[in-house]
């Protein structure tokens, strides 16, 4: 990693775990991007980052061309489509990037087959509200029936409110969606809003409702339109299992992880064991590099290890090798 005195001007994140508070001075949007919106709103996060949230930022360990491609896209607000193989810590930069900044919680978003634009983006419980209508006219229930409390709004949703700063949103495993999904995508991106059909066809005067948020918290919005002020931070991890449209791809920078080589492992260790563990595990680092080269094998894999050879279940050389066999099995190798 860069040192203190070499960190490029123009980086606003560093890399190196220790929170600062220099998106403050992340430039204005390019030309092509604005989303100025009238005064910029007080930011309004509604919880800190958990312990393992933060932890996980932590001890990422980020190299040079890594920071470079975060800084670009923070610049540009461009999404970050991270490649790479299970493991290498996709997910992660997103609780990194987060957590120097201060950004608050990541807004996680796993994406699996069968989910929509609009799951990110809100649900609304219609049922639920039908049902207390129902009440409400049999005389079962008193009051009337707020919709707010039928809508919440996706991690997607969350992350598009208007901020001074940037939310972060972690779009994990966008090559498990339906094929549709990356293409649906793109006008969010590109405008920065999105509207809550439900809440547009309400009468004048109830056009501003409060509604519940990904992160447990409550926001109002009026006219049935959320739209941000500033671009969210995306992170969109891929694992290769398919390719995604020319469209989409153009929209996002994309950089390829690879698996950490001997320096960076050692800071890994390092950054979650301490700085004396890397010394005691040097052997099971160079062992874990030599399995590297069989199959895939993913950095918390060689942490469960060294754990555990720390707490003494190496005693038995015998014992150890069938226990290494084990926590070190290939990720592509079945049951």
């Amino acid at each position: 990693m860069t040192s203190a005195s070499q960190t490029p001007a123009w980086w606003v994140y560093r890399g190196d775990g220790i929170p600062h508070n220099a998106i403050e001075r992340l430039p204005d949007p390019p030309s092509w991007r604005p989303l100025q919106r009238g005064m910029p709103p007080q930011d309004g996060i509604s919880s800190s980052p958990g312990p393992a949230d933060t932890e996980r930022g932590r001890v990422f360990q980020a190299d040079r061309e890594l920071v470079d491609v975060v800084n670009a896209a923070l610049l540009l607000r461009r999404p970050l489509l991270l490649t790479g193989r299970p493991g290498t810590g996709k997910s992660t930069l997103a609780h990194a990037v987060a957590y120097e900044l201060g950004l608050g919680p990541v807004l996680h978003w796993p994406v699996t087959s069968r989910t929509t634009l609009r799951d990110g983006l809100y649900e609304y419980d219609a049922i639920g509200r039908l049902h207390e209508a129902n009440l409400q006219r049999a005389g079962m229930k008193a009051g009337t029936s707020d919709i707010g409390r039928y809508l919440q709004l996706g991690p997607l949703g969350t992350a598009l409110l208007p901020r001074r700063r940037p939310r972060v949103l972690l779009i994990d495993e966008l090559d498990k969606s339906d094929i549709d999904l990356p293409n649906d995508l793109l006008t969010v991106f590109e405008e920065g809003r999105f509207s809550i059909r439900e809440l547009l066809r309400l009468p004048s005067d109830q056009q501003s409702v409060l509604v519940q948020t990904a992160d447990g918290g409550q926001e109002r919005v009026t006219d049935g339109q959320v739209s941000c002020w500033a671009f969210p931070f995306v992170v969109i991890t891929s694992n290769e299992e398919r390719e995604f449209p020319a469209a989409f791809a153009r929209r996002c920078l994309r950089y390829d992880i690879e698996p950490p080589g001997p320096d960076r492992l050692a800071a890994i260790v390092a950054a979650h064991l301490g700085a004396d563990a890397y010394e005691q595990a040097r052997p099971l680092v160079e062992a874990f590099l030599g399995q590297r080269e069989n199959g895939d094998v993913a950095v918390d894999q060689l942490l469960s290890a060294i754990h555990l050879a720390r707490a003494g279940a190496d005693e038995d050389p015998a014992q150890w090798q069938d226990l290494l066999w084990t926590v070190w099995r290939h990720l592509e190798t079945g049951p």
